[in-house]
This record gives C-alpha cells, sequence and structure tokens, in this order.
C-alpha cells in the first residue's frame, strides 16, 4: 500500500533554562506516517433525528461515539431545539457508561449538522419531520420523557443494542 511522510523529521527539543544558558535535554526524531490508500474510505455520516433533539437522539449520538465513533461519524438533530437536553438523559447515560454528554452534546437543528449518508429516525408517534431525504431506519421508540428512571433505562438499552449492531452499507 501507499504511504504518504506528511514529515520526514520532526525536531523536538527540550530545553530548560539554567543560569542563562539553555542546554539540549532531549533531541527526539519522530516520523509521521498516514495511510493514504482506497482502504481507508471517509467515515459515513449518521444521524439519529427526532422533533427536539433533547432526548432519544442525543443518546443514540452519544451511545454512538462511544461504542462505534472509530467506524462513523455521528450526530443528531431536531426540528426544534430545547434550551437544554433532558437532565435524566444526563444523569443516567453518565451513571450507566461514565459519559459526560454535558462536554460535548446540545440540542441542534437539522440544518445545523452536515449532509448525512444515513438517516435514523427516532419514533416520532404522528409525523417524523421532513429533513431533505427519506429515513433510512424508524426505531419508533416511545420518549421517555417525564417518566420514571426504569422507562428511561429500557429506551437506553434498546438504543444501545441498536447501535451495537447497526449496519451500514
Amino acid at each position: 500500500s501507499e504511504y504518504k511522510k506528511s514529515r520526514l523529521c520532526t525536531k523536538i527539543f527540550v530545553v530548560k533554562k539554567i543560569r542563562r544558558k539553555i542546554i539540549l535535554l532531549n533531541f527526539i526524531k519522530i516520523q509521521y506516517i498516514i495511510p493514504m490508500n482506497q482502504n481507508n474510505p471517509p467515515k459515513k455520516k449518521i444521524a439519529f433525528i427526532c422533533v427536539h433533539n433533547s432526548c432519544r437522539s442525543q443518546i443514540a449520538e452519544a451511545l454512538a461515539k462511544h461504542f462505534r465513533g472509530d467506524e462513523f461519524d455521528f450526530y443528531s438533530a431536531g426540528t426544534e431545539t430545547k434550551p437544554q437536553i433532558n437532565q435524566d438523559v444526563f444523569r443516567l447515560v453518565k451513571k450507566i457508561y461514565g459519559i459526560d454528554m454535558g462536554k460535548t452534546q446540545y440540542s441542534k437543528l437539522i440544518s445545523d449538522i452536515p449532509s448525512v449518508d444515513v438517516a435514523i429516525s427516532m419514533g416520532c408517534n404522528v409525523t417524523c419531520p421532513y429533513i431533505g431525504k427519506d429515513f433510512d431506519d424508524n426505531w419508533q421508540l416511545d420518549d421517555p420523557t417525564g417518566k420514571s428512571d426504569e422507562e428511561f433505562i429500557k429506551v437506553i438499552s434498546i438504543i444501545e443494542e441498536k447501535v451495537r449492531s447497526l449496519q451500514v452499507l
């Protein structure tokens, strides 16, 4: 396979100033090799969509990035936003998986994410929003907002199972 050497050598000097003299402590050569063959195509972009982008789609984005982020680029979005993501989602995802969603996730509109290869509806009960393309799948998940932790955990478990078994061609 072909490789492109992005940098032949990068010199890193670690210096220490002692009595106004600079003493060279280490000199290190580093070679960066970046694969540039067709076995490494760009990752497919997958979006999880629901109306408010504050609960199920946020869970799906967080778990997908956690479990499958090395395979695909994941996003979540909605046709409306909420001022904040459901606080039960933050609490339970952190408790179960150790993922701090507050650091990287926020409620987004469909127009805030890039064009995607795969769009998955979380289940919209009546009608799903049109996002400029047909949905590739509809997970038909009930919204646990306002329900017990047990209901949230049930939905989170279903989302984890679907994310882990996600097949994209």
